[in-house]
């Protein structure tokens, strides 16, 4: 192209060239305008850019926007022709100063430097060019002063847009000067106040997402288009909008206005775009709307409206009613509607059948009838939805069979029938152009239709909760490259877990495959830069060990592998994760020492860690707990966790949560849990564990750890579950723990606690329970009298039984019984009764009976456990 020396007009923009722009191009000297736009691939080099820019002296018109502009510093801009009038450089990626002199260009008639968040620079208040019309700064980080010295250089500016610009002083009022201005931006930004009434000359006004409140003010009555969205306005809106008869755009949708939309709305019948969702507005929709025949958009979602569904607006394509108070069937009279392409129903109470009449709307492309009370089988008249993309049904009660017709839908994309009442199979689809399907929480059955592994577009991929699929999982899923959620859960799959799960997608962030009959073992092989989240095989019978590997998923935030049938050490590398909040272990046959962290920052964001019912070993991992930072601060502000990626998936778990096996189908941020119950960890508890301050349930029975309850327990205020039974503990409650005013569960059951339990605060809500076992404890929990500062073993004679009373308190004590059962059952009974033989034989019949039958309730406990978790 270099040699085409006379061109003037050269345009190349909306295409897809890649590369560099050609050297030849600087030999272009006659031209006047050049358009490169829209090539999102095309990367000038700084070299050849400096030497375009110097050498093309007549340039008009320069066109670079979507031009990946990086690599280019903005000095390179300074050479820019003295006669350019146009200059358009949106969303090219510019960091750095952008040359002040480029602003004084003095035939500089429009700039366009909008979507370039990296650009800094200052507006220059003065000697502007007098001929500037269009500016558009934008999303970008340039100082602008909106004083009286710079608008009175923007005398000729009609069009200005300072969408989320860095604006350092302001007085809008001045801008009501500015008598060509036409359109003017402000939109995210921080205004706040009342709209200046001198704003009167516009045609379209964009102040949302700022913080106005106030009036409207009347004097805009020239307006075309306005929009006032996120804002501080409340109460009704004003009668003075009535004025603005030119209106085609209103949105003043998020905000707090109230009451009901004003009759004089009708007033404004050039509209054909109007958005009042989230508001608090309530009653019914007026029949004034009638009158908007001209609308084509209406927005009502999220309001306290209910009453009639409006069905005379026969131009509206867009109608959005959801999160409304609409009850009632659905009218049949929607039919009317027939430039209808988008209607949204969704979280509302709408009863009774979805009526065959929502077949004639035949350019329907999104129909969401989602969270409402519909009823019975889908219709076969929606057949003629030929152009439907999307069609939400999710949460209904919507039974039969699922139609095969809708598997055949020749556009549609996305396909939500979660949460209903739907049986049987599920048909083969007839076209590859899904893209979102989600049948969990249904009662299907079957196995898994071929056809679903040939979308070939598909995101996101749901089938769980529903129990009766059967059958394998083909390795032909791995097909499926855009894969970003694959949660089969909660079935009757089996068969072993295809290995190439582990590295068929980059863009996989969920896998969920729990609560099936898998076999085999964990994927081997988990590929670097994958976007794994969420990982969760909880439930199957996967055997082998924890692939090594997994420490590729820097992302992954769940990793839950409980019930299972593992076998294997701690896996240390697990501890490297930057991001990992819940790890869940339970129920493998994991064995070993859990020595502590071997890197800095070992589990730093660990919300929940159950290693519990495994066969670990040694003292308790005291190492880690100096590591768990997140479990020694809480979250501020309760979300529930879910994927970082568009999807929005929200993760799941299944864990015991004081005492009760629970699946949480929403994990709360707010979650902190430590269980290591079931182990054969031995040694005291550290006082460390005091550190944990946000946990929520402490776990660590059934084990055998030694020596006192640590006080610093009583530092864990937000702990609502404590268990400590079946272990050795010795020693006094401390009372500190009647201090943990959240506390709902206390199990310090079948230990070998002595003394008086502590009284008042939360002590006097537990019963006996959570102190059996403990013979030496005393207190009006238990029934047992306590005298003096310690504890007798016995109540009073009052209340004993002839002359064998006297025997215990003659001598043997509970530290004796604890000697024995150190040296053995047997050995302790022979050696109480070879000091004691010649005590009454009745009392040491006795003795041994209750030590016989306390320890058989354990064993049959503890058997009945193992039988509970085994089933």
């Amino acid at each position: 192209m270099g040699k085409l020396k006379h061109l003037q007009y050269l345009d190349l923009g909306g295409n897809d060239f890649t590369g560099s722009i050609p050297y030849g191009f600087e030999q272009l000297r006659e031209l006047v305008s050049l358009d490169l736009s829209g090539n999102f691939y095309l990367s000038p080099e700084p070299i050849s850019f400096d030497k375009l820019v110097h050498n093309l002296t007549k340039l008009r018109d320069l066109a670079l926007d979507y031009v990946n502009m990086s690599l280019v510093a903005p000095n390179s801009l300074t050479n820019l022709s003295s006669s350019l009038s146009s200059l358009s450089l949106s969303h090219c990626g510019l960091q750095g100063k952008f040359p002040g002199n480029n602003f004084l260009l003095p035939n500089l008639e429009s700039l366009y430097l909008s979507y370039n968040e990296g650009l800094t620079g200052s507006f220059p208040s003065s000697n502007l060019s007098n001929v500037l019309s269009w500016l558009d700064l934008s999303n970008t980080r340039i100082s602008v002063h909106l004083e009286n010295d710079l608008i009175s250089n923007l005398k000729s500016l009609e069009y200005m847009s300072l969408r989320n610009c860095n604006i350092i002083r302001s007085d809008l009022a001045l801008l009501g000067n500015l008598t060509q201005l036409i359109l003017l931006d402000l939109s995210s930004n921080n205004f706040s106040g009342q709209i200046p009434p001198s704003l009167s000359n516009l045609t379209i006004l964009d102040l949302s997402s700022n913080n106005f409140s106030g009036q409207i003010p009347p004097s805009l009555s020239n307006l075309t288009i306005l929009d006032l969205s996120s804002n501080n306005f409340s109460g009704q809106i004003p009668p003075s909008l009535s004025n603005l008869t030119q209106l085609t755009f209103l949105d003043l949708s998020s905000n707090n206005f109230s009451g009901q939309i004003p009759q004089s709305l009708r007033n404004l019948t050039q509209l054909t775009f109007l958005d009042l969702s989230s508001n608090n507005f309530s009653g019914q929709i007026p029949q004034s709307l009638r009158n908007l025949t001209q609308l084509t958009f209406l927005d009502l979602s999220s309001n306290n409206f209910s009453g009639q569904i409006p069905q005379s607006l026969r131009n509206l394509t867009f109608l959005d009613l959801s999160s409304n108070n609409f009850s009632g069937q659905i009218p049949s009279s929607l039919r009317n509607l027939i430039q209808l392409r988008y209607l949204y129903l969704s979280s509302n109470k709408l009863m009774g059948q979805v009526p065959d009449s929502l077949g004639s709307l035949v350019n329907l492309s999104d129909l969401h009838l989602s969270n409402n009370q519909l009823v019975g089988a889908i219709h076969s008249q929606l057949n003629t939805l030929s152009n439907l993309r999307s069609l939400y049904l999710s949460n209904n009660l919507f039974n039969g069979t699922i139609p095969s017709f809708l598997f055949a839908l020749p556009s549609l994309h996305y396909l939500d029938l979660h949460n209903n009442n739907f049986i049987g199979n599920i048909s083969e689809l007839q076209h590859d152009s899904l893209r979102f399907l989600d049948l969990s929480n249904n009662h299907l059955r079957g196995p898994i239709p071929s056809s679903i592994f040939k979308q070939e577009n598909l995101t996101t991929l749901i089938l769980a909760s529903n129990s009766k699929l059967t059958g394998e999982i083909s390795s032909s899923i791995c097909k499926l490259r855009f894969l970003r959620v694959l949660d089969l859960s909660t079935n009757s799959l089996s068969g072993s877990m295809p290995q190439c799960l582990g590295n068929f997608s980059s863009m996989l962030s969920v896998l969920h495959l729990g609560m099936n009959n898998l076999q085999g073992t964990i994927p081997s092989t988990f590929s670097k830069d994958n976007s794994l989240e969420y990982l969760n095989l909880n439930g199957n019978e996967i055997e082998g060990k924890i692939s090594s590997s997994i420490i590729n998923c820097t992302m992954l935030q769940v990793l839950d592998l409980g019930n299972n049938k593992i076998e294997d050490t701690f896996p240390y590398f697990l501890e490297t994760l930057p991001k990992l909040q819940i790890l869940v272990l339970k129920s493998n046959k994991l064995q070993g020492f859990v020595k502590g962290p071997a890197a800095y920052n070992s589990f730093s964001k660990l919300r929940i860690l159950d290693i519990s019912d495994n066969n670990f070993s040694g003292p308790l991992p005291t190492g880690y707990f100096n590591s768990l930072e997140a479990m020694m601060a809480s979250d501020q502000i309760m979300i529930y966790m879910r994927t970082t990626n568009y999807t929005g998936y929200v993760y799941s778990i299944e864990m015991t949560w004081k005492g009760v096996e629970i699946e949480f189908t929403k994990i709360r941020s707010t979650i902190r849990v430590l269980d290591l119950s079931n182990n054969n960890f031995t040694g005291e508890i550290p006082k460390m564990i005091g550190k944990l301050k946000a946990l929520q349930q402490l776990n660590l029975s059934h084990n055998s750890l030694t020596g006192q309850i640590q006080s610093s327990l009583g530092n864990l205020t937000n702990l609502e579950s404590l268990d400590l039974s079946s272990n050795l503990l010795t020693g006094r409650i401390p009372t500190q723990l009647g201090g943990l005013t959240f506390l709902a569960i206390l199990n310090l059951s079948h230990n070998q606690l002595e003394g008086r339990i502590p009284s008042g605060e939360q002590f006097n809500t537990f019963d006996a329970s959570s102190f059996e076992g403990n013979l030496g404890l005393c207190g009006s929990q238990v029934l047992k009298k306590c005298y003096g500062d310690e504890a007798r073993s016995l109540p009073p004679s009052s209340f004993d039984e002839g002359d064998d009373s006297t025997l215990f308190g003659e001598g043997f004590g509970w530290k004796a019984v604890t000697v024995g059962y150190g040296c053995g059952f047997v050995f302790g009974v022979a050696t109480g009764y070879v000091v004691f033989r010649t005590k009454k034989p009745s009392w040491f019949l006795r003795m041994v009976e209750d030590i016989w039958n306390l320890k058989s309730k354990k064993t049959k406990k503890n058997a009945g456990r193992y039988d509970a978790r085994r089933n």
